[in-house]
């Protein structure tokens, strides 16, 4: 061998001479795989913080009014500074936290910024089992109890399944109520083709009493939410995992995940009469836009709500489909000058939390609702 060639050999790095190569693989292969093992633990990490840990929390600062059995009454702004703004949240299986999502993304937060002084939302708690037999009257009992606090007389803005009863106390209170807002909210739930429609009357009533049975007396909200889930398995079982892996060292994604989930993961019980009266008189027999629903003793009629209302309903909404929001004007007897329908582009979830429609749409309600005062 000439000097020459033994000094090419000599410097010679170990991964350009064959004897090498699997040394230089194996070591390749070892450091990807500790970085694949790292990876994975900070994945399995973060979906055990998401599911099991995280819990939700209001955004906005606020006072506690009062806390009653069902609801704690939370309060912003300035007292005193012309009639309260309500917002009525849904009592459907998640927190209040979805009219105060994030700071930035609040639907209190864009009512405060928009002309509106004086806000309160209805945090409805988790039913325990001594709660098991409350009824929809327990219910509108508390939110009159509330409504009467705050002086008597409230804008009421119903969100979701929080529409239905604000429609009911407007119907059974009148001069409680100085203008409404129904946000996604189920009127008449025979309208449209939704799936929700669709399961409550393919599914006799026996399938939901069976479910609040396995649930001790309550509608578990934990039965709920796989419900949920399965309207879109493939976004929350497989998609929603791939996200989040693919995005794993990303902090802003992982802020913004955490939060959602925090809500979404952590929904809240129902009590099982409850449940079983909303299932039967609203979703399957439709009782409240027929005229057929006794609420604290007396039989609503939706003619007798006549304050300037607002109704709000989603394109792609597949919860409460438009029409069973939009319906609503053809059974309250506000005048139609005083009637405001509006369908906004996004889901069902988005017409609350999503930062588009509180940026485009909500400041444009918020001073439609200072107007009235």
């Amino acid at each position: 061998m000439s000097s020459k060639s033994a000094g090419s050999a000599s410097t010679a790095t170990p991964s350009a001479v064959p004897a090498f190569w699997p040394l230089a693989m194996a070591n390749d292969m070892l450091q990807q795989g500790l970085e694949l093992y790292a990876r994975n633990a900070k994945f399995v990490e973060e979906e055990i913080r998401i599911h099991d840990d995280l819990r939700p929390k209001l955004a906005t600062p606020s006072r506690l009014r009062l806390d009653l059995r069902t609801m704690a009454l939370r309060e912003y702004g300035q007292q005193g500074k012309g009639i309260p703004t309500l917002v009525n949240a849904p009592y459907a299986g998640h927190t209040a936290m979805i009219a105060d999502y994030h700071q930035g993304q609040s639907l209190v937060e864009t009512l405060l910024a928009n002309g509106i002084d004086h806000v309160a939302l209805t945090d409805w708690k988790s039913a325990t089992a001594d709660m098991k037999d409350l009824e929809i009257d327990d219910y509108l009992a508390q939110l009159v109890v509330a409504i009467d606090d705050l002086g008597g007389r409230v804008n009421l803005v119903g969100l979701c399944q929080g529409g239905w009863t604000s429609a009911m106390i407007a119907a059974r209170f009148p001069e409680k109520v100085n203008s409404l807002v129904l946000a996604g909210a189920p009127i008449d739930t025979d309208a449209g083709d939704g799936p929700i429609k669709r399961m409550a009357h393919a599914s006799p009533l026996a399938f939901y009493e069976d479910l609040v049975k396995l649930g001790g007396g309550l509608m578990r909200g934990k039965f709920m939410l796989q419900g949920w889930k399965n309207m879109h398995p493939e976004q929350h079982y497989i998609q929603s995992h791939i996200d989040l892996y693919e995005h794993i060292d990303d902090p802003a994604y992982l802020a913004k995940e955490e939060v959602f989930e925090s809500w979404y993961e952590n929904p809240l019980d129902l009590p099982g009469r409850w449940y079983l009266q909303a299932i039967r008189l609203l979703f399957k027999e439709n009782r409240l836009a027929k005229g057929d629903f006794i609420a604290l003793g007396r039989r609503l009629d939706l003619k007798t709500i006549t304050c300037p209302t607002y109704l709000l309903a989603g394109a792609g909404d597949d919860i409460t489909t438009p029409e069973q929001v939009l319906d609503a004007a053809k059974y309250i007897g506000t005048p139609a000058a005083d009637i405001v329908q509006q369908t906004v582009p996004g889901g069902h979830i988005g017409l609350f939390m999503g930062a588009r429609t509180l940026k485009e749409y909500w400041p444009g309600i918020a001073r439609w609702i200072a107007s009235q005062n």
